[in-house]
């Protein structure tokens, strides 16, 4: 199974699933002696079949039932590729889990589907969480969503390749002049792609947000509107387009996706591009360095932040043992374990501060230090899934017109909303 990138869809839930242990998945329960049941259903991190995430809970759920002896947890792990599909069949015949743990929560928010996360977090675990993060939970203000493991976006510069092009790679860019100019050097120097922008459909949501907010732009503005076809936003697509028109990008960038431009630069051929903590095993002994992203007149106030959520179902009215059973899986120790096991970054302050210190998790570091201050997508408005779906196989076309390419864009996302 192939992973899918961290928190680019909005899950939808569990079909016709036979739950391991109990075969259960209409909620908790409660025996004759007094035990309660809670249904849990997760995505698997694993790749290939290597750390599955069934593992990982298994050993969760039994310390916690050894601690617990009242509550049993009924694990189903389902991979990526199938969650959304069967969790929504799940929830239409009426046979929600108790927790779920998936890629978004907007929709099931809105349906009125949720306990909120105060009801089933204590204050401890809350005040534990990333304000940024836990922020990015709130529906018309009221916190859902619980952030459950995250990513961030930062810039990222072949250190040989800015050298034979006689950079210094400890001045990486920070304004998009100097990309320009660094760009330039690289193409001179023979850089097959000085500069990587894949606006191909895996991810071209996140590039274009990233390069978006380095000039203040963003997909909303205030009040929760879309704003995708916004002054700002127009300007950046403009320079985006110089960049791909000075052959500074690869050729046809809304044709390139970031899997294919992220090989490329691990073996040598892009100078620039924005990358992701899952490259620092295929980036292990190279010369990098990982940067703020620049910004258009100065290096970029924010940079992408993504996250997977956890989230509890009213239906079995087990807020009690729900909160007892979250409390403990955000404790420390798991949540740095998850971090360290998929490479990936933790949503709480301690686990945070336990990693930074951590000489195993030390290539984390530049992430650890940048994720407080990382935007994540709207991903609390439910028009949000369609709208970035949109977004992926369409918004290449805007280098080719800038302003035509954000206004189709901007209007299917104010048809969306009505």
């Amino acid at each position: 199974m192939k992973r899918r990138p961290l928190a680019l869809s909005l899950a939808g839930t569990v079909g016709a699933l036979v739950l391991t242990a109990c075969g259960g998945g209409s909620g908790a329960s409660t025996g004759a002696n007094g035990v309660t049941t809670i249904t849990f259903v997760a995505a698997d991190y694993g790749s290939n079949g290597d750390n599955p995430s069934q593992a990982y809970w298994q050993d969760v759920i039994k310390a916690f039932e050894k601690k617990n002896p009242k509550i049993k947890v009924d694990l189903q792990v389902i991979n990526w590729n199938d969650i959304d599909a069967q969790v929504k069949t799940m929830v239409q015949n009426g046979n929600q889990p108790d927790v779920l743990q998936t890629g978004g929560y907007a929709d099931f928010a809105r349906s009125g589907l949720l306990y909120s996360a105060p009801e089933v977090l204590s204050d401890a675990t809350a005040s534990d969480l990333i304000p940024a993060m836990a922020d990015a939970g709130r529906q018309d203000g009221t916190a859902y969503g619980i952030p459950f493991v995250s990513s961030a976006r930062m810039f990222l510069v072949n250190n040989a390749l800015f050298r034979k092009a006689g950079l210094d790679p400890k001045k990486p860019p920070q304004t998009w002049a100097e990309v320009t100019a660094d760009a330039t050097a690289l193409k001179k120097a023979g850089v097959e792609v000085p500069l990587g922008v894949p606006l191909g459909k895996e991810e071209a949501q996140a590039e274009s947000f990233i390069w978006m907010m380095g000039n203040g732009g963003g997909y909303q503005g205030t009040g929760g509107k879309y704003a995708i076809n916004s002054p700002a936003n127009v300007e950046t697509f403009a320079q985006l387009k110089k960049w791909a028109d000075a052959g500074l990008t690869e050729k046809s960038p809304a044709a390139v996706n970031r899997t294919d431009l992220t090989k490329n630069f691990a073996s040598g051929k892009v100078g620039m591009l924005n990358g992701f903590p899952g490259q620092l095993a295929e980036l292990k002994g190279m010369d990098v360095t990982w940067t703020a992203m620049p910004g258009a007149h100065a290096k970029s106030p924010s940079t992408l932040g993504v996250a997977d959520w956890v989230m509890a179902f009213k239906k079995g009215g087990h807020k009690r043992e729900i909160k007892a059973f979250l409390d403990f899986a955000y404790g420390k120790e798991n949540t740095v374990r998850f971090a360290k096991t998929y490479n990936l970054l933790p949503v709480t302050q301690s686990a945070r501060a336990a990693l930074a210190t951590d000489p195993a998790t030390k290539d984390l570091a530049p992430f650890l230090g940048i994720l407080p201050t990382a935007t994540s997508y709207p991903i609390s408005d439910p028009t949000w899934p369609g709208v970035s779906a949109q977004i992926k196989t369409q918004i290449g076309s805007a280098l080719d017109d800038p302003q035509k390419g954000l206004d189709a864009l901007q209007k299917a996302a104010e048809q969306a909303g009505q």
